[in-house]
This record gives structure tokens, C-alpha cells and sequence, in this order.
């Protein structure tokens, strides 16, 4: 079992920046690939970011590539996402999410992840 809680997230206006975090706990941290997906009302859950167990591999949703950074610290069994440059439909429910594997890859599909975090909101004003 692997317990996810998000922190980080509030209002910013857009162009500004924020970080998220990760938190996790419960079983080894370093065999999991790790993803973040957002949700924004009357919107399905997307994927925005994820990085494989050992952080050498990132993958990113079209529409953030090149604003958002995906990040983990495995001694600190935490995962980041740091997001610059915001934009007003940036703005939902931010979640990551575990997924526990003995290989190299990330994930992209919802449906791939065993664990969820209870998000953290994010407000971009224009």
C-alpha cells in the first residue's frame, strides 16, 4: 500500500509559477513510477506529467511540454511538479499518482496507476 498526499497548490495569477509536491509513504517509494493528473470541473481527469522510478525518464501532455517540470527525490520519497508560466486552463484539481513496477517505463493512462492522492487545487487568474 502507498499513501499519496499533494501539497503546494492556491491562486496565482497567469505567468506566475508553483510547485507541487508529493508526499508518500508506505511501501518502497523507489519502485514506483510516479504520474500527475489534473481535473478541471465538468472536465475527465488528464494526464499531465510522469516520471519512470529512477527520475532518468519524463513525459509530458502536449499542452504543458515546456512549462511544466517533473521531478522525484527518492531519498525523500517525493515527487514534484514544477509549473511556470500559467496559464487561466491550468486551473483544476491536481493529482499524483503511483504506480508500483520493477521496470524502467512511465505511464500515461489513468487506468495504469494502483495509487491516488486527494489532490490539491490549483486557481490561475487572468
Amino acid at each position: 500500500q502507498v499513501q499519496l498526499v499533494e501539497s503546494g497548490g492556491g491562486l496565482v495569477q497567469a505567468g506566475g509559477s508553483l510547485r507541487l509536491s508529493c508526499a508518500a509513504s508506505g511501501r518502497t517509494f523507489s519502485s514506483a513510477a510516479m504520474g500527475w493528473f489534473r481535473q478541471a470541473p465538468v472536465k475527465d481527469r488528464e494526464f499531465v506529467a510522469a516520471i519512470n522510478r529512477n527520475g532518468v525518464t519524463t513525459k509530458y501532455a502536449g499542452s504543458v511540454k515546456g512549462r511544466f517540470t517533473i521531478s522525484r527525490d527518492n531519498a525523500k520519497n517525493t515527487v514534484y511538479l514544477l509549473m511556470s508560466g500559467l496559464k487561466p486552463e491550468d486551473t483544476a484539481v491536481y493529482y499524483c499518482a503511483a504506480r508500483e513496477t520493477s521496470g524502467r517505463s512511465y505511464y500515461t493512462r489513468l487506468a495504469m496507476y494502483d495509487y491516488w492522492g486527494q489532490g490539491t487545487q490549483v486557481t490561475v487568474s487572468s
